[in-house]
């Protein structure tokens, strides 16, 4: 924190040229930082890379997805479906995209198939010491879209047939999370 400026006289000027930050130990401490003499051989610097934990804190509301995330707490996958049309979502719509009614909320089956996959080789930061991993597109009987998941209990791409049968396992403490549901192959 910067010292107060003590102006004795009214009217001087309420500045303090001697005026210094403190110093404090957090952060990237950086000493012999190479500069060159010439500014021309700015172009050819290394740039410079630091490593910086970074921590944000923040209060989200899943709002209208609550009872989603309420389901796979209690180990249900929760859908939607329109009551006009009957069309049925995987990944819950509070309102029907093919004729705009408001939906019910229904449990889905804990049994599907594999409609596609895809296996992960790189991940955000969350999942990159997870890489490789799968994920599918599940197709469960009576539903009209897909929910995407992890797939375990799979050596690697090779193992996974378009059509497989899944089913589905849940966290022992939920986290609220999309992956608090996975999938296993059925034996």
């Amino acid at each position: 924190m910067a010292k107060k400026i003590d102006s004795k006289t009214a009217g001087s000027p309420r500045f303090n040229p001697a005026a210094k930050l403190d110093e404090v130990m957090t952060g990237t401490t950086v000493f012999n930082i190479p500069f060159p003499k010439d500014l021309n051989a700015l172009k050819g610097m290394s740039p410079i890379v630091i490593k910086h934990p970074y921590f944000v804190e923040y209060v989200h509301s899943y709002g209208q997805d609550s009872p989603f995330f309420a389901g796979l707490a209690n180990k249900k996958i929760l859908g939607t479906r329109c009551g006009k049309c009957n069309y049925t979502y995987a990944t819950p719509r509070m309102h029907c995209t093919k004729c705009g009614k408001e939906t019910k909320w229904v449990e889905l089956p804990q049994e599907g198939r594999v409609h596609t996959f895809t296996t992960c080789y790189y991940g955000s930061e969350e999942f990159l010491k997870d890489t490789p991993f799968h994920l599918v597109l599940v197709e469960f009987d009576g539903v009209d879209t897909l929910l995407l998941a992890r797939l375990i209990g799979v050596e690697g791409p090779e193992d996974i047939k378009i059509g497989m049968k899944v089913r589905a396992k849940f966290r022992r403490n939920s986290q609220l999370k999309p992956t608090d549901v996975y999938f296993v192959p059925v034996a």
